[in-house]
């Protein structure tokens, strides 16, 4: 806390100390308003400008230090001053004072709310720009709510002043006429209490809850104009409760949830099912890890106490495994398994021709018109090509085409360039380079994994290296070109250090520098949905138009399989029920991981987004060297690192590397999701010996550095005595 701020709050600790000191509260009470309300009255006759200004400013610092007695005081105004004198000095007064509490209350408390619960205010900011001034308003409107404390929490949010003064004077004016009016009337009273009615009370509950009801009333005005253009086409009855367009893993599991609460639902796939991850991501990019790592182990025999043996094999056998995987799975996601659960699988391309048709065009070449009260948009995402010059000269394949175009090698390419340091190309680089093929891994920002803490990108290169990847961080790919029949990317360091042109040659090279969503080619254009890189999504879901939803990489922000089908629960929810209860899409525990040898896995924050965010926090952290069962499997390598909130043991994000670091990962998500902390994980039984320990030990070395020192040297001292 700086100087400023303690400084104010000395002064208000000490005006309040006066004010409780002086016994300053006797002079507002009601009684004593009765007495010298004759008095009050003759002075301001003899000086109404100055005994209003006094009166204002009183009612300023009242307000703004939250003193007890605003009640009366407004009655004062009443008494002294009529109804409409009263009300226009009072109003001013009571939205002043407002606002210098509300003032107050962001100078000396907000910076320390936001470094205790940063993202939690985080996410009460993104609602107050969308609607605090409409939610301010409503809580104005009913004296019941205690001002001081609207003034005290609308302070440590981003409300701008302006907002919060014009708002607060509109809010309070009804209020403020009721207990001045009753000021009128004074001598006619009894008690405060005598103001607020039950009826006057259950008025004002109706006025502030008739700003919720307008607001809905809005909402389905707007519903409506959205659908103006449409409504000659509405169906008057719909064939289905729901479609589903895309059946990757939104997909799925949307229609499966449709299904299994008895709606009558149709999922439209135009090729695959099961969509990216089953047949070009997930589970491809596994079967190939796995592969590779058993020839690395086969290399490194001795570390097993065995003979290091150079793995013979055929390349082509290895990704027919690849692809006998993908067989292996495909029945979970195939049309037979979801047919059998009561979902409509049609194969072809859906499209949409107003809010709720679509048409498909099959793959056996027919046409079917089909409508929805509500669809779901599950398109999932392509990878993105670079707009390189030369590229489609030289030829290039990206991580979906790669399995189809190397499963026609006889080996693996012996020169081999992957673009892009992310998740996807770590994976696939570290695979071939195990694999025998020369990798050169091209990046163009510092280093690869950005999106991890700098210890974990340096550890991933290093592993990376190990295995004979020549990784380039901060080149930047400039053209492809033949020589003859090479093939040659062109490159060029970048930052202080940049240099000459650098020519790479190589047979084979994969794109893997992201993916995008697709957006294009299924009517999203032809009815107006707005997109921006993702389709553009409320916090339910919906799309521009309530009724059409989208869910996994077509909708964001993340691209992760696991993610998709938890939008999809959301999507599919909302989609069949949300006229009577809607769900906002919970992302505050969202782990991930990539499967690099040793795996990167991470739930919540890593330091890098703390301090971006300038959320305060500790670190703990337990090396995996340490493991007994890491040591017996010679995987000892690797780490858990635990952020906390100061202090106490409440997890804000867990990064891990290591053998099976995705799996080990689950028990701190588990404990992220339920609010459970170290202490919990620390008094949970491991089995002897598993990685799983690891976690316990992490929570014991979060122990250790928080153990009571003065206590434990008394429990040395009553240990001595005992002894004699």
């Amino acid at each position: 806390m700086r100087l400023r701020q303690i400084v104010l709050l000395l002064l208000l600790a000490l005006v309040i100390g006066a004010f409780v000191a002086l016994d300053l509260g006797r002079y507002l009470s009601f009684e004593q308003l009765k007495a010298s309300q004759a008095s009050f009255n003759q002075l301001y006759a003899q000086q109404p400008l100055v005994v209003a200004a006094v009166y204002f400013g009183v009612y300023v610092v009242a307000t703004a230090l939250s003193f007890p007695g605003a009640v009366i005081i407004t009655l004062a105004g009443g008494a002294v001053f009529g109804l409409w004198w009263g009300l226009l000095i009072v109003s001013f007064a009571s939205t002043l004072g407002a606002t210098l509490a509300f003032l107050a209350s962001r100078f000396v408390l907000r910076d320390w709310v936001e470094s205790r619960f940063g993202q939690r205010l985080a996410d009460i900011n993104a609602g107050v720009d969308k609607e605090g001034a409409f939610y301010l308003f409503t809580l104005r409107l009913i004296p019941v709510v205690p001002f001081f404390l609207i003034n005290l929490l609308m302070g440590l949010t981003r409300m701008k002043t302006w907002t919060y003064y014009w708002v607060s004077q509109l809010g309070m004016l009804a209020g403020t006429a009721v207990y001045v009016n009753a000021g009128t009337q004074l001598a006619q009273l009894d008690s405060v209490q005598g103001i607020l009615s039950p009826a006057l009370l259950g008025s004002f509950v109706l006025l502030g809850i008739f700003p919720l009801l307008a607001r809905r009333g809005v909402a389905a005005i707007q519903k409506r104009q959205v659908y103006a253009r449409w409504a000659s086409v509405r169906p008057k009855t719909f064939d289905r409760n729901l479609i589903v367009i895309g059946g990757g893993a939104a997909g799925l599991v949307s229609a499966y949830i449709a299904a299994a609460v008895k709606a009558k639902v149709t999922l439209i796939e135009s090729h695959k099912m099961g969509g990216d991850c089953l047949n070009y991501g997930c589970v491809p990019s596994k079967a190939l890890i796995k592969s590779a790592k058993l020839a690395h182990q086969m290399r490194h025999g001795a570390q097993y106490g065995l003979s290091d043996t150079a793995p013979s094999f055929s390349f082509k056998a290895v990704m027919q495994r690849v692809h006998d995987v993908i067989k292996a799975i495909e029945p979970h996601d195939s049309v037979e398994r979801y047919n059998g659960l009561g979902v409509e699988v049609l194969q072809g391309y859906g499209k949409l021709v107003n809010p709720w048709t679509v048409e498909v065009a099959l793959n056996d070449g027919t046409r079917q018109r089909l409508t929805a009260r509500s669809i779901v948009i599950a398109a999932g995402a392509r990878p993105i090509v670079p707009p390189l010059p030369g590229l489609e000269e030289v030829g290039y394949v990206t991580s979906d085409t790669l399995w189809d175009e190397f499963a026609k090698l006889d080996e693996v390419p012996k020169r081999l360039v992957v673009l892009g340091g992310g998740p996807i190309g770590c994976e696939l680089a570290q695979s071939f380079a195990r694999l025998g093929a020369q990798v050169t891994q091209v990046e163009m920002g510092d280093r690869i994994m950005v999106r991890e803490d700098e210890e974990v990108s340096v550890l991933a290169r290093e592993a990376l290296q190990a295995d004979g990847v020549q990784v380039l961080t901060g080149h930047k790919a400039l053209r492809c070109k033949r020589r003859g029949d090479d093939k040659i990317l062109v490159v060029n360091q970048q930052g202080e250090g940049q240099g000459q042109e650098v020519e790479i040659v190589f047979d084979a090279l994969v794109c893997a520098v992201g993916r995008v969503a697709r957006l294009q080619g299924y009517g999203l254009e032809d009815i107006g949905v707005p997109t921006h890189r993702t389709v553009e999504t409320n916090e339910y879901l919906q799309t521009l138009y309530p009724n059409i939803y989208a869910a996994g990489d077509v909708a964001g922000p993340y691209q992760f399989t696991h993610t998709a089908a938890h939008q999809a629960w959301y999507a599919a929810v909302n989609a069949l029920f949300g006229d009577f209860k809607s769900f906002k899409v919970d992302y505050r525990v969202i782990p991930w991981a990539t499967f690099i040898d040793p795996e990167v896995a991470r739930v919540g924050l890593n330091e890098q987004e703390a301090k971006e965010k300038n959320i305060p926090y500790e670190v703990t952290k337990y090396g995996i060297d340490d493991l007994d069962r890491a040591i017996a499997d010679s995987e000892a390598r690797g780490f858990v690192k635990v952020l906390t909130v100061p202090g106490k043991d409440r997890i804000l994000g867990v990064t891990i590397v290591g053998t099976h670091a995705g799996d080990l990962l689950a028990e701190y998500v588990l404990a992220m999701k339920h609010g459970l902390g170290l202490n919990k994980i620390l008094g949970t039984i491991h089995t002897y010996p598993t990685l799983a320990e690891a976690n316990k030990y992490a929570a014991g070395e979060w122990k250790r550095a928080h153990a009571p020192q003065k206590l434990l040297a008394w429990a040395k001292k009553f240990h001595d005595w005992r002894r004699g």
